[in-house]
């Protein structure tokens, strides 16, 4: 049975392995710090398999550089023992809500993150520090400082990190904050998926540096547009002198297809005998709703031709009705596997037809074309201080974003797929959910959102730990909440107001797991068990469903076999059971289920001979589930 990795992907292995099968000969081998034999790059050929001349030594070249840049892709890039655990009692609708928020450092959450978000994300919006010299704000735990100086300067988040300042008179003022993005960025890209798009809030401080890391990130091509945010009136907010009345919102895409999916130049279309002059395209034909939420989408889809049936998911139902099949079939619209030998389908899909996308250009790029001038229903610092105070009473968050301005760029990313997943990982009040739940009730779309913070401490001294706060998380929780309910009575509409909240912790497995080479004579009575003692296991299904790649807002069911607890998560895709002493009874009917994945603890089966029999039992009973011990 193979061993579960339990830590982040080590992103260094999958770039060697990429360029391995470019250029077979630049592979060579060295050891790492355990002295394992592992694959590494011979630099010097790869250069000169990327040039047409002799490659002698280093030249002058157009590039940005900065103390710290091979310190923020060493960090993005090496992988981290921490996992996620559920904090049930924050959440809202846990069963049934597909948002998430998590408390953690966004650098760490990203990378638990890549496996199961890898090409998913649609729409990125953060609203970073500023670097003001008193904003910035951040965990690194790869500085290297004297304990003097921490005593002095530095102060804890909630989770017990360090956090450091990064006043002006830092030397690597500009240096630090640029390593501390770059990180976070190079991450992000990789979440977003090919026609997605990226806003990002700045101020002058570093609107230069940002959109020079932006296009070597994402690509100078991929650069969108610098929309310019009036955030005050100088008359009103500033007697004398020259008032920065704009901050800037910067805006790259993943790929050409950002525009290519507002325009459809670039999609594929089908011609066919029995549509002529009609080029054509297929979509998904379901909708990440459930039967509840949708009853009269949950129905079985029959094909009158051949009368083959397709029943809907109860947790993925159809994006039609059962009143509307009949209208959208006679109009050419759905398309069965089988009706052209060309397509490889398995289940029905929607038809749509160049023309409409055309249309939807024209409409886009037409009379409702986007501009850089933004509209004036956006706001400023003041109509998002008022969204805020809407909610509470005082005054417990300063300078939130007003909720129209990012509801705006969210509508521009997601015109065309109001069903699609929006993160935030500089989360601050949460103003992105809020935002997002307002344009769901607007639309009748069904987007999702993830947002990020790290749990930094508020002072005693401010009025938001008078209102009894004592970290930001808290308060864009409580936003959270209180909007949904807010949306809720003025609109009465019904989308989801829930959330389940996730909080970054070290990984759920004792040292040993990861070191057993380290390990002592005095630690072998520690053997008995790799899990730490304060995890049950909800915790362990979280860090295993990170590792298997299956999104944090997935269904999680538990059933009882015979006395034990067995989790089935996501329609069958894991099953998993980390009880002590299970029996092969129950390791039978688990693979009777036929899961993708079955997990087990390594000492959590009744004998040796039970332990034996699991890969001869799902061999025998469900051969193609991948079978994985903690």
């Amino acid at each position: 049975m193979k061993k579960m990795r339990m830590s982040s992907t080590y992103i260094t292995d999958q770039n060697i392995a990429k360029i391995g099968e470019l250029f077979p000969n630049v592979l060579t081998e060295t050891h790492d710090e355990n002295g394992v034999l592992k694959q590494a790059i011979n630099f010097e050929l790869l250069k000169q398999e990327l040039s047409d001349v002799i490659v002698e030594g280093d030249k002058e070249r157009y590039q940005l550089t900065w103390p710290g840049k091979k310190e923020a892709i060493l960090n993005a890039n090496l992988p981290i023992n921490e996992t996620l655990r559920p904090v049930k009692e924050d959440s809202v609708n846990w069963d049934n809500t597909k948002n998430v928020y998590i408390e953690g450092d966004n650098l760490e959450v990203m990378k638990l993150l890549q496996e199961s978000y890898l090409n998913k994300v649609k729409c990125i919006y953060i609203d970073p520090p500023y670097n003001t010299g008193n904003d910035f704000v951040y965990n690194d735990k790869s500085l290297q400082v004297e304990e003097e100086y921490l005593k002095e300067s530095g102060f804890y988040d909630e989770l017990n990190n360090r956090l450091f300042l990064n006043p002006m008179s830092e030397g690597r003022y500009h240096s630090k904050w640029i390593t501390m993005m770059y990180a976070r960025l190079k991450i992000a890209r990789n979440l977003l998926n090919e026609d997605g798009v990226i806003f990002i809030s700045i101020d002058d401080n570093e609107i230069d540096n940002l959109r020079k890391i932006c296009s070597e990130i994402f690509g100078v091509e991929h650069y969108v547009a610098q929309f310019p945010w009036r955030k005050r009136t100088a008359k009103s907010d500033v007697p004398f002198g020259v008032s920065q009345d704009y901050e800037w919102i910067l805006c790259y895409s993943k790929s050409n297809k950002f525009r290519a999916a507002i325009e459809g130049n670039e999609r594929s279309y089908y011609q066919t005998e029995d549509l002529p002059n009609r080029p054509w395209r297929i979509h998904d034909l379901t909708k990440q709703t459930s039967s509840s939420e949708r009853p009269n989408s949950y129905f079985t889809i029959k094909n009158p031709k051949n009368g083959k049936e397709y029943p809907a998911n109860p947790n993925r139902t159809w994006a039609i009705t059962i009143d509307t099949f009949d209208h959208y079939y006679k109009n050419d619209r759905i398309v069965f596997p089988g009706d052209y030998d060309f397509l490889r389908i398995s289940r029905p899909m929607f038809r749509y037809f160049q023309e409409e996308d055309a249309k939807k250009a024209g409409e886009f790029f037409g009379y409702s074309a986007v501009s850089t001038h933004l509209p004036k229903t956006i706001g400023m610092t003041q109509d998002g201080t008022r969204d805020f105070m809407n909610l509470f009473a005082g005054k417990v968050f300063n300078f939130p974003k007003p909720v129209e301005l990012i509801k705006f760029l969210i509508s521009i990313a997601t015109k065309f797929d109001k069903d699609s997943l929006i993160l935030d990982f500089f989360s601050g009040s949460a103003t992105t959910a809020h935002a997002i739940m307002q344009l769901n009730a607007e639309d009748q779309g069904t987007r999702k959102f993830i947002m990020v913070q790290i749990p930094e401490k508020i002072a005693q001294t401010t009025e938001a730990y008078k209102a009894g706060y004592t970290n930001i998380c808290e308060i864009g929780k409580e936003r959270i909440r209180r909007a949904a309910n807010k949306i809720k009575q003025e609109t009465d509409t019904d989308i989801d107001y829930g959330f389940r909240v996730y909080r970054v912790a070290s990984s759920n497995m004792k040292d040993i797991y990861y070191k057993p080479d380290q390990l002592g004579q005095l630690d072998l009575l520690d053997l008995q068990s790799n899990i730490k003692e304060d995890r049950n296991a909800e915790d362990l299904l979280i860090q295993v469903m990170l590792e298997l790649g299956l999104e944090l807002s997935v269904r999680m069911n538990t059933r009882n076999v015979e006395g034990f607890a067995v989790y089935d998560v996501d329609h069958n895709k894991l099953t998993a059971c980390f009880e002590e002493n299970i029996t092969e009874s129950v390791i039978k009917q688990i693979a009777t289920t036929k899961p993708e994945y079955a997990v087990f603890r390594d000492h959590g089966f009744q004998d040796d001979s039970a332990r034996i029999n699991v890969h001869e039992l799902f061999k025998l009973l469900s051969p193609n589930t991948d079978v994985r011990v903690l």
